[in-house]
């Protein structure tokens, strides 16, 4: 039961971060989806629509963080992580996880290590139309051999 309460709010931020997606995505809140079920759902109505965008606006950089940061399991995390590194480059989603890194809660940490991971996705031009029509895509965008530096000494610090 206390393992239970304790997931309850990391839950319910991630429901909170999947809705705003959604919402972005204008593909609504799944309301007739049971609450216990409906962040995942949300996650999974996302996913293919955001990888066929040749571009993301802005507004939704923050989003797509958050809900790779808060989502509970791993292994999915990279449904959101995956649309911003392509749309957003490699460098700017390593720089945000970073963040989280140094500056987030426990939990947020957590989510940024697990995030870190899916942010190493292999890129591929026939993997989404983020690619110029050649198949091309500007190196600056994803090269992240500063921010890896600094990653890794953020946890060595921390390991301390």
């Amino acid at each position: 039961m206390a393992d239970e309460e304790h997931n309850k709010p990391a839950a319910r931020s991630f429901l909170s971060c999947a809705t705003e997606v959604a919402r972005l995505m204008d593909l609504g809140n799944a309301a007739d989806v049971p609450e216990a079920r409906r962040a995942r759902h949300l996650a999974h109505a996302v996913r293919k629509p955001l990888l066929e965008r040749t571009h993301l606006p802005e507004e939704f950089f923050a989003p797509l963080l958050a809900a790779a940061v808060y989502d509970p399991d791993p292994s999915f995390c990279r449904w959101f992580v995956e649309p911003a590194v392509y749309s957003f480059g490699r460098r700017r989603v390593m720089t945000a996880l970073l963040d989280y890194l140094r500056t987030g809660t426990e939990a947020e940490q957590a989510g940024a290590k697990r995030a870190w991971y899916c942010a190493h996705v292999p890129l591929r031009a026939d993997r989404s139309p983020a690619y110029a029509p050649d198949g091309s895509r500007d190196p600056a965008m994803d090269e992240s051999q500063e921010v890896m530096a600094e990653w890794r000494e953020t946890v060595r610090r921390s390991a301390m």
